[in-house]
């Protein structure tokens, strides 16, 4: 289990793609910070004039004794043109950007949520599909098992029958037998391998692995942590909130408080809510003033003939300028209203839909309680059943060999067995599965 989990964790394309988000949701607060700092500009541009601009103006302008109907030719403008303009503007009062980098700030917290809500989901998905196959195997074992008893029995019937001791009737009823077990036997062995490639795909394993998981749900003693050893002990170690008793109304209600504190789904409708909360300040802020101061320094030149950059000293002009500009909102066509209110609306979604999460999640943990408690006392009892089931298989075959039971005692004392043992792997395949999906509700899924 832990060398499953550690795979999926560092391999999963799921998780791989919401740290891709985190990274996009880290680089828009990187965006918004930039709204708040200055902003320079520098714009340059060289003109070569063809043939320089020019108009016409009375000659009297210049010259009182001109005849008023003569004009005179001035040209404006040089062959070459240059202009440079260096420009800075910061914002000194513009509640937008500065909510904007409030509502980023959220927005990242939210995809960290969001990663690890994801790594939640993934890890109980393959839990889910470890118990899947362990389940899978154990049906193909313990069908393999009954197969081996029923050729056994077979064997012995015919030798019986050869002596006198036993009917064709009971050969012909064990050989019936096994022909029913093994196509039960293929099937069994073809789910496993399904549940096998599901699992290595969740893995994103190379196609043609075979995955083998450790851990058998017959020996697993759910009621007694020390009762079992290895792979089978890490299963139960790999737990991560402690259910309590069906019934107990303390209980429930510390397990509730609980998930209101760590339930990853809980916490991401929390944030999406504050963040809603965020983007309707930022439309409102469109109501507020904006103020910033700006200044510019430009430098111009012309010359005729040949360039020469810039010109010379004496044909350059410089210009500065420094000032303060506030910009107030007066109308603009109803649509900050309409936003402002699209806003609320969405705002009141959000605070009901988290509002709905809280109960149903109640409901959820209620009803996992349950059924964990239930998986865990019908262990106990198929667990009974099972050691009733094996020592009634033992009398029925010496008792069969013996020449003092039927064979129909013994068949169905194999079927028994087979039978109690799946119901004992179904009940630990229950158990497990559900602690699995309430450490996921609850947001306390144990990783490696």
């Amino acid at each position: 289990m832990d060398e499953a989990l550690r795979s999926v964790l560092g391999r999963s394309r799921d998780l791989a793609e919401a740290r891709y988000r985190l990274e996009e949701a880290e680089e828009q607060v990187s965006e918004a910070w930039g709204s708040v700092f200055p902003r320079v500009d520098l714009n340059a541009s060289y003109t070569r004039n063809i043939t320089p601009a020019a108009s016409f103006f009375p000659a009297i302008f210049f010259d009182p004794d001109a005849d008023p109907d003569e004009l005179i030719r001035v040209q404006f403008g040089a062959d070459n043109v240059w202009g440079t303009t260096l420009s800075l503007e910061q914002p000194l009062f513009e509640a937008r950007a500065f909510i904007g980098v409030g509502a980023a700030g959220r927005f990242r917290a939210l995809q960290e949520e969001v990663v690890r809500g994801r790594t939640h989901e993934v890890v109980t998905r393959v839990r889910h599909l470890y118990f899947d196959l362990l389940l899978a195997q154990e049906q193909s074992r313990l069908l393999e098992r009954s197969v081996e008893r029923v050729i056994q029995s077979l064997e012995e019937t015919r030798a019986l029958n050869r002596a006198g001791l036993a009917s064709d009737y009971d050969v012909l009823r064990l050989e019936v037998e096994l022909a029913n077990l093994e196509p039960q036997l293929r099937r069994a062995q073809n789910q496993a391998r399904a549940r096998e490639r599901e699992l290595a795909t969740e893995l994103d394993l190379p196609d043609g692995t075979r995955v083998e998981v450790a851990g058998e749900l017959i020996g697993i003693d759910v009621e007694d942590l020390g009762a079992n050893t290895g792979e089978n002990r890490r299963i139960l170690e790999l737990m991560g909130v402690e259910p309590g008793v069906a019934g107990d109304a303390e209980g429930m209600d510390r397990l509730f408080r609980q998930a209101l504190l760590t339930s990853s789904f809980l916490q991401q409708l929390e944030m999406e809510e504050e963040l809603r909360v965020a983007e309707l300040r930022v439309e409102q802020a469109e109501y507020l003033p904006r103020v910033a101061l700006f200044g510019n320094y430009q430098v111009a030149a012309q010359q005729d003939g040949a360039p020469e950059f810039f010109a010379t000293s004496g044909r350059r002009g410089y210009g500065r300028s420094l000032g303060i500009q506030v910009s107030i909102p007066v109308f603009t066509g109803l649509q900050r209203r309409a936003r402002v209110e699209q806003k609320q609306a969405t705002l009141r979604a959000a605070r009901v839909q988290r509002e709905v999460a809280g109960e149903r999640l109640k409901d959820r943990l209620w009803t996992l309680v349950e059924e964990v408690d239930e998986a865990r006392l019908r262990a106990r009892g198929q667990r009974l059943a099972v050691e009733q089931a094996r020592r009634g298989f033992e009398i029925a075959s010496a008792q069969y060999r013996e020449g003092l039971g039927s064979q129909l005692e013994l068949t169905d004392a194999e079927v028994a067995l087979r039978q109690s043992e799946f119901n004992y792997a179904e009940a630990v395949y229950a158990y497990l599965s559900n602690r699995a999906r309430l450490d996921e509700e609850v947001g306390q899924v144990p990783t490696p």
